[in-house]
C-alpha cells in the first residue's frame, strides 16, 4: 500500500510532457530533502531532483516548467494558486482515521506554565513560518478574531507589525532579519532548514529549548515521549492533554499536498508513475539523520488523489481563504466600498451593467460586476475572492454551503411580508403539464421532461429525489425519454431537448446552465413544455401566471393559462394550476444571497441601500429596477421578488434550507451523477467545512 501511496504522491511530481520517458522534476530545498529525493530517483529513474533555496523559488520554478512538482502546506497552497503562479494541488496526504486528509493547528505549551490562549500577549512565541498554516495563518487569524491582537488593517500597518507588538519576541521564519519576529531564532530566519527552528519541529525546538512560551504546529508536531510535559491551549480558555487535539485546537485545516501546473496529462502520469516505485521508505525520514518529513510528511498514512479541477481555493475551502485574506497585504473585498456581483452570461452581465452605473454615489459605485458562464463558476469566484455576491437557488446554496459559503439575504415573493423577516419566505415546486396530454404522476414516465436547470431546486433536485425514492434508480434516463435540464452532459439525452440561444448552426449556448439557452431557469423550462420540447414542466408555482394571459416575453404573448394543469404524486387526477398549495411536489426554499463569511455584514448593508433605491417599490419608468428584467426572465434575482430580507449572521445553510430539504438532498446525492463537480471538490475533505 505504502508504494502505491508513494507512487502516488511522486506521479504528482509528473513531468511537464505526457511522455513516460520525461523526467519528473521534484523541487527540494534543503540537503534533506535533495538527499531523500535522489535516493527515491534511484529507485525510480523515472524521477530526477530539482534544488531551489526557498518554497517560493520552487513554485516559481514549477510555474516555469523548470521543476513539476513540490509538497507544499496550505499558506503555500493559497500562494502557489494566485493568479500569477495558477498551480494547483493533485494528491494530498493522508494522515489516518484521526484526521484523515486534514490535521489541526494547535498551540502547545509546557506543563506547568499558569498562563491561558487569553494571557499570550507579552509572551514569547515560535512560528513554523510567516505564511504557513498552523504556524501562522490559523493563529493570528484566530487571536485576531478573539480580539486579542489589535490591528487596524493592511491599509494602515502589515499584520506583522501587531504580532511583533504582541508577543514580547518570536521566531517566525519568513520575517525580515533583524526584526522582532526573529528575534528567537538560532539561524537565518528564513522559511528554510537552514534556520533550525523552521517548520513543525523548528517551531517545537523553540519551545522545547526554552526560546519561546508557545509553539503554533500542527497536532502530530509532538513526538509520544515527550507528550507528557506538554498541554495544548484551548479557545474557550482552558487547557488539555496533547491528544485531546480534536476538542482542543485552533481550526482543522486541509492536508499538505503535492501541487504541480494544471495539467490533466501530468497528473495522470505522475499518479500512475508512481505506481512503478518499489522498496522505497516515502513517508520515513530515519534514514536521514537530524532531519524529519523531507519531502513528505512522516506522519502521512497514505495518499489520496485530489478531484479532477479542484484549485487551490476549493482544496483549502472557503474559510481558510477568508482567513488569508484578513491577515495579508493584498488588497480584500471586504475593503473595497462596492460588492463584487457575479453575473451569469451575457444577458446577466448587462443587466449588472446597469445597476452599476445606477449604483454610482458621490463617483464610486456600490456594485462593481463580475462574470461566469454558470452559477459554479460564480461560486468559484467568490470562494477565491474574485467576487463577492450571488442570488441561487436552494440547490445552488446547499453547493455553495458545501463550499464554505453563507446565506446573507433571501428574496421574499409576498409583499405583505416584507415588513415581517421572522416569516419565512418559500415557494412550492410544482409539476405541469398540458390539459390536452391527459398525463398523471404515475404516467410520467417514458416522456420528455423540461427542467429549470441540472441541481435547481423546483427543477431537478425535488422532482428528481420524488422519482429516485419511488424507483431506486439512479439512472434517470430510464425514467424519462429525453428532455432539457441545462447543466447535463452534452451528450445526455437530457440536453436532446434544449434549444440553446436559436442560433441555426455551431450554438454554443446549448443546454448551457445561463440564460443564453432559452430553455434554462423557470421560465425557460415552462416555455420547453409550451413550444412541445416536453410533456412536463417542473417549475415554481408562480411561472405559469407569470407568462400567461398576455403576461410575460414575447414567446409567451398567446399562452392561455387554463391550457394547463399540476400534476402531483399521489393524485391520480390533475388539479388547476391556482391548486399549487394541495397539489405539489414540496414546499422549498426561496432563492439566497450567497457569500464569504468575512463578506457577509458588508454584502447586507449595500444590498439593503440598494433595495431602498431600486427595489419593487420604484416606479417603473425609474433608471434602474433590480427585481424587473428588461432583457429576459429573473436576471440576477427573481422577477417575482417583492424585497430582500436579511438572514441572521451565523445562520448556517442547514438551518436556512431546513430539515425536509436536506433529507431530499441527501438522497438525491446517493447518485454520483446528481452531484455537481465542484461540490465534490468542496467536500474531498472535511477540514473544507466549518468545524
Amino acid at each position: 500500500m505504502q508504494t502505491l501511496l508513494l507512487v502516488a504522491l511522486l506521479g504528482s511530481l509528473a513531468a511537464v510532457s505526457a511522455v513516460p520517458t520525461d523526467k519528473v522534476k521534484w523541487c527540494v530545498k534543503s540537503e534533506k530533502e535533495l538527499e531523500k529525493c535522489v535516493a527515491l530517483a534511484a529507485k525510480a529513474p523515472a524521477f530526477t531532483c530539482v534544488r531551489r533555496l526557498s518554497t517560493i523559488e520552487c513554485i516559481i520554478a514549477i510555474k516555469a516548467g523548470e521543476a513539476d512538482a513540490i509538497t507544499l502546506d496550505g499558506g503555500d497552497i493559497y500562494t502557489a494558486g494566485l493568479n500569477n503562479y495558477d498551480l494547483a494541488p493533485i494528491i494530498a496526504e493522508d494522515y489516518g482515521t484521526s484526521s484523515d486528509t486534514c490535521y489541526y493547528a494547535v498551540a502547545v505549551v509546557k506543563k506547568g506554565t499558569a498562563f491561558d490562549i487569553t494571557g499570550l500577549e507579552g509572551k514569547k512565541s515560535c512560528h513554523t513560518g510567516v505564511g504557513k498554516s498552523a504556524g501562522w495563518n490559523i493563529p493570528v487569524g484566530t487571536l485576531l478574531s478573539m480580539n486579542l491582537i489589535q490591528w487596524s488593517g493592511v491599509e494602515d500597518t502589515p499584520v506583522e507589525d501587531a504580532v511583533s507588538r504582541f508577543f514580547s519576541g518570536s521566531c517566525a521564519p519568513g520575517s525580515a532579519p533583524g526584526s522582532k519576529l526573529c528575534q528567537l531564532c538560532t539561524g537565518d530566519c528564513s522559511k528554510s532548514h537552514t534556520e533550525p527552528y523552521y517548520d513543525y519541529e523548528g517551531a517545537f525546538a523553540c519551545l522545547k529549548d526554552g526560546g519561546g512560551d508557545v509553539a503554533f504546529v500542527k497536532h502530530l508536531t509532538v513526538p509520544d515521549s515527550e507528550k507528557p510535559n506538554y498541554e495544548l491551549l484551548c479557545k474557550d480558555g482552558s487547557r488539555a492533554p496533547i491528544d485531546k487535539y480534536m476538542t482542543c485546537n485552533l481550526a482543522r485545516v486541509s492536508a499538505h499536498a503535492v501541487v504541480s501546473r494544471k495539467d490533466p496529462q501530468l497528473a495522470d502520469l505522475i499518479w500512475n508513475s508512481l505506481n512503478s516505485v518499489q522498496d522505497f521508505q516515502l513517508f520515513s525520514s530515519e534514514a536521514y539523520a537530524h532531519s524529519k518529513n523531507p519531502d513528505v510528511k512522516d506522519s502521512t498514512v497514505r495518499l489520496v488523489r485530489v478531484p479532477a479541477n479542484t484549485d487551490s481555493f476549493l482544496y483549502l475551502g472557503a474559510e481558510y481563504v477568508s482567513i488569508v485574506h484578513s491577515i495579508t497585504k493584498e488588497p480584500t473585498s471586504s475593503a473595497s466600498p462596492a460588492i463584487k456581483w457575479c453575473a451569469v452570461g451575457h444577458t446577466e452581465t448587462t443587466k449588472c451593467d446597469e445597476w452599476s452605473i445606477a449604483s454610482v454615489d458621490e463617483d464610486a459605485a456600490a456594485i462593481e460586476c463580475r462574470t461566469s458562464t454558470t452559477v459554479e463558476g460564480c461560486i468559484k469566484m467568490i470562494m477565491s475572492g474574485n467576487a463577492d455576491a450571488i442570488a441561487v437557488d436552494g440547490g445552488q446554496v446547499y453547493t455553495a454551503g458545501k463550499c464554505g459559503l453563507v446565506p446573507a439575504m433571501v428574496e421574499q415573493y409576498n409583499a405583505d411580508l416584507c415588513s415581517n423577516p421572522g416569516d419565512k419566505s418559500s415557494y412550492y415546486a410544482v409539476a405541469v403539464v398540458k390539459r390536452s396530454s391527459g398525463l398523471t404522476w404515475d404516467t410520467l414516465k417514458g416522456h420528455k421532461s423540461c427542467h429549470t436547470g441540472l441541481g435547481r431546486t423546483a427543477g431537478w433536485n425535488i422532482p428528481m429525489g420524488q422519482i429516485y425514492s419511488q424507483t431506486q434508480d439512479c439512472d434517470f434516463t430510464k425514467f424519462f425519454s429525453s428532455g432539457c435540464a441545462p447543466g447535463s452532459d452534452p451528450s445526455s439525452s437530457f440536453c436532446s431537448q434544449c434549444v440553446g440561444s436559436g442560433k441555426s448552426v455551431g450554438d454554443e449556448s446549448k443546454c448551457k446552465a445561463s440564460a443564453e439557452e432559452q430553455y434554462y431557469g423557470y421560465a425557460g423550462a415552462f416555455r420547453c413544455l409550451v413550444e412541445g420540447a416536453g410533456h412536463v414542466a417542473l417549475i415554481k408555482h408562480t411561472i405559469v401566471p407569470e407568462n400567461s394571459n398576455g403576461k410575460g416575453p414575447e414567446w409567451a404573448r398567446g399562452v392561455i393559462a387554463h391550457d394547463y394543469q399540476l400534476i402531483c404524486p399521489g393524485q391520480a387526477a390533475r388539479v388547476e394550476i391556482s391548486e399549487y398549495a394541495r397539489c405539489n411536489l414540496a414546499a422549498v426554499p426561496a432563492h439566497a444571497v450567497v457569500t464569504r463569511p468575512d463578506t457577509y455584514s458588508k454584502v447586507v448593508r449595500i444590498l439593503n441601500e440598494q433595495q431602498a433605491k431600486f427595489g419593487s417599490s420604484v416606479s417603473d419608468d425609474a433608471p434602474f429596477r433590480m427585481f424587473h428584467s428588461d432583457l429576459g426572465n429573473n436576471l440576477l434575482f427573481k422577477d417575482s421578488t417583492k424585497c430582500l430580507q436579511t438572514i441572521p449572521k451565523g445562520k448556517s445553510y442547514e438551518t436556512f434550507l431546513g430539515p425536509e430539504y436536506l433529507t431530499a438532498m441527501k438522497a438525491l446525492r446517493q447518485c454520483g451523477e446528481s452531484t455537481p463537480e465542484l461540490e465534490k471538490s468542496c467536500t474531498f475533505h472535511p477540514c473544507q467545512q466549518k468545524t
